[in-house]
């Protein structure tokens, strides 16, 4: 059993829990704004567009399954995390969440920084042309190769996981001639209201220094006295999907404390706090999250507040927001194969993908919504259970659904909401190809992330 409830919910049985699912919506036709791109809308014919562009026309030319990622959702997310924190704060968008070259020149353009935490993806934002001094560098394990890139190329800070990285960071900078700024990770000990395999800040798990048992203290005393590193800060980050501010709170608290011993046993008050992100989006219209504005007035407050009490200068804020930007400014296309009722359960509608383009579902418990986009439909909702094509009985995509109880193969359904770790988390199970990303933008179209292909699997297969 996990240790904590995910807000999506625990995990069910094959036979639904009753009076779990809600009633079904009073309009099967309606596109909740909560939890759909910007653009989004219904048409007079019944089919829904994303940035000026239906979404049945996207599938005929592009196949699906499909991402759609509608451009300028993205860059109102980023322009409203950056006027909401000002700039005395840094945003940095979380690139593991979603992350191309066109993102990143989004994010740049809009004067976001970024959070890499690989190789691959600080390649991607170096590619995508985000200045690195913008550029943050995370991982619990971070390689020699990963750690040599960032420092030559010049990265604004690495966050130090562990007192091992300390000493690969600060050996490696000075063989290059660098003083490396770098920030320490800290485990706080607060445990978010989220998943257990998505809950990062108590101590029993991989991530960084823990505040108890004096690890964090240690760090900064190692950290301080190497001439190659520049430690600007502490880094924390609670959790994930979380819709309140209360654990950081917490965390600010213990992080604050640490500064204060910093400052009494060293003389040195460090500049930056970073609160990491983690800070939640509407999957269904149950959810409710915050608005940026209100998320950075409270954390202002919570950090101001413990500053005042420890009789410490404020430091510059930080905060990762990734999921949060770019996780409604996409929907998943699909195309219904099968519809098989079970009688007096469900009824099980299959779809041309799966969790080979959203694993969240099998990994996390996540819910999402469904909306039948190619038309519009007076029939009665229809208890289903939206699933992929995958030989595995957990490949579901969305666990609880009211559909139309016309829906028949050939209609599209779409799935709003997975612009965040769907494609990034996409595999090839069963040899699956995993879809295209679609950027759309007042009713143009162009293909950032193309889809793959049986001749992208045989080249890497070596024979």
């Amino acid at each position: 059993m996990s240790r904590s409830a995910h807000p999506a919910g625990p995990r069910y049985a094959d036979v639904l829990p009753e009076g779990h699912y809600t009633a079904p919506p009073t309009d099967l036709n309606a596109l909740d704004p909560k939890v759909w791109p910007l653009t989004a809308a219904r048409s007079g014919s019944g089919a829904v567009s994303v940035g000026g562009l239906g979404l049945a026309e996207l599938a005929e030319e592009f196949g699906t399954a499909l991402f759609v990622l509608d451009e300028d959702d993205f860059r109102a997310r980023c322009r409203a995390w950056r006027d909401a924190f000002g700039p005395d704060a840094d945003v940095f968008y979380a690139g593991k969440a979603f992350l191309s070259r066109a993102v990143v020149r989004w994010l740049t353009e809009e004067g976001l920084n970024l959070d890499v935490c690989s190789g691959g993806e600080l390649s991607i934002a170096l590619a995508g042309g985000m200045p690195p001094e913008r550029i943050a560098l995370h991982g619990n394990n971070k390689s020699s190769a990963e750690l040599h890139q960032a420092i030559e190329a010049g990265v604004g800070r690495i966050v130090v996981d562990s007192f091992q990285e300390i000493a690969r960071v600060a050996r490696t900078a000075e063989r290059l001639g660098r003083r490396q700024p770098v920030q320490i990770r800290v485990t706080v000990g607060v445990e978010a209201h989220t998943h257990e395999f998505i809950a990062t800040a108590h101590e029993d798990q991989k991530f960084g220094l823990a505040l108890a048992g004096g690890q964090a203290a240690e760090a900064v005393r190692r950290v301080l006295k190497l001439d190659s590193l520049e430690l600007v800060g502490i880094h924390s980050h609670i959790g994930s999907q979380i819709f309140d501010t209360s654990g950081f709170e917490v965390a600010a608290h213990r992080v604050v404390g640490l500064l204060a011993e910093i400052r009494d046993e060293h003389g040195v008050e460090l500049p930056e706090i970073d609160l990491g992100g983690g800070l939640g989006i509407a999957y269904t219209s149950e959810d409710d999250p915050s608005d940026p504005h209100t998320i950075a007035k409270s954390l202002r407050e919570i950090v101001g507040r413990e500053c005042r009490g420890a009789r410490l200068a404020v430091p510059r804020l930080s905060v990762e927001p990734g999921r949060a930007i770019v996780g409604p400014s996409a929907c998943t296309v699909y195309e219904v194969g099968t519809v098989k009722e079970l009688p007096g359960l469900r009824t099980y509608v299959s779809v041309d993908g799966g969790m080979s383009d959203n694993v969240r579902t099998a990994l996390y418990d996540a819910e999402y919504s469904v909306s039948l986009v190619s038309r519009t439909s007076d029939a009665e909702p229809m208890l289903s259970r939206v699933v992929g094509k995958h030989c595995e009985s957990g490949d579901i995509v969305v666990r609880d659904a009211f559909l139309p109880a016309d829906v028949a193969p050939g209609d599209l359904l779409a799935v709003p909401a997975t612009g965040a770790y769907c494609r990034s988390m996409a595999n090839n199970y069963n040899h699956a190809l995993r879809p295209p990303v679609v950027a759309v933008r007042g009713g143009e179209a162009r293909v950032i992330i193309r889809r793959e292909t049986e001749e992208d699997l045989l080249r890497l297969d070596v024979g």
